[in-house]
């Protein structure tokens, strides 16, 4: 399968190196923070699959930080985890009306937080022995082959990538700049209008099977893959 990337914001050094040697071996990549304003830096220039956040942060408090997160429309959809020393029913009431996803109470089993994070990506259609499955598109990401209720779509590798990270953020709009960093990297300079004939090619590659629009164009931003769209 290929690696996914978590957010793990965590003030403590010790802490941190744990969650991200932890989660390194799991064969996931790590993006670490050591408070919110990192984190949020982090996020302007790359989508994680899950994020990890500690309710005490110095500064932006976690709780404070997912709010943030939930408010920004590129960002809504991410599934967030509250790492805390915190178990009373009354503050995990309070991140769930909040949106938080689950909680990890302190000290905790490094085991249990690699099953928990795998969990969620499974709930959010992320992970799914291998495959990717929305809106009758499959994308194996083993075999990096494209399907439409069987039928094979044949994709270039760039094609290819710009679907699976939409797949893997469903509803989420992207900027321009943020697809060229997930596809070409940070080290490419290249025109952003360079992604336009990218999702022209993969539009027109899925439009024999009238899938074509699960991809919206928005103005101003960039793209995002509809979920909601059952027959684009």
């Amino acid at each position: 399968m290929a690696s996914q990337s978590i957010l793990v914001v965590e003030d403590e050094p010790d802490i941190r190196e744990l969650l991200r040697f932890t989660l390194h071996r799991a064969q996931f990549d790590v993006l670490p923070a050591a408070d919110s304003e990192e984190a949020i830096r982090l996020l302007e220039s790359s989508l994680p699959s899950v994020a990890i956040i500690d309710w005490m942060l110095p500064g932006m408090s976690g709780i404070e930080l997912a709010k943030r997160i939930r408010s920004d429309q590129s960002t809504t959809e991410l599934p967030i985890i509250i790492l805390t020393a915190r178990s009373g029913e009354a503050d995990k009431l309070q991140g769930f009306n909040l949106g938080i996803d689950d909680y990890i109470t302190k000290p905790f089993s490094p085991r249990e937080l690699v099953a928990r994070v795998r969990a969620l990506l499974r709930r959010a259609g992320k992970l799914q022995d291998g495959s990717i499955n929305l809106n009758g598109i499959q994308l194996d990401t083993i075999a990096h082959s494209v399907s439409v209720e069987g039928n094979p779509v044949h994709l270039r590798p760039t094609e290819y990538r710009l679907l699976e990270i939409m797949m893997r953020h469903p509803n989420r709009a992207f900027q321009r700049s943020q697809l060229l960093d997930q596809v070409w990297g940070r080290t490419v300079y290249i025109d952003e209008r360079t992604v336009d004939v990218h999702v022209l090619r993969l539009r027109n590659a899925l439009k024999p099977y009238n899938k074509q629009n699960v991809i919206k164009t928005i103005r101003g931003i960039g793209y995002r893959l509809d979920h909601q769209t059952a027959n684009a």
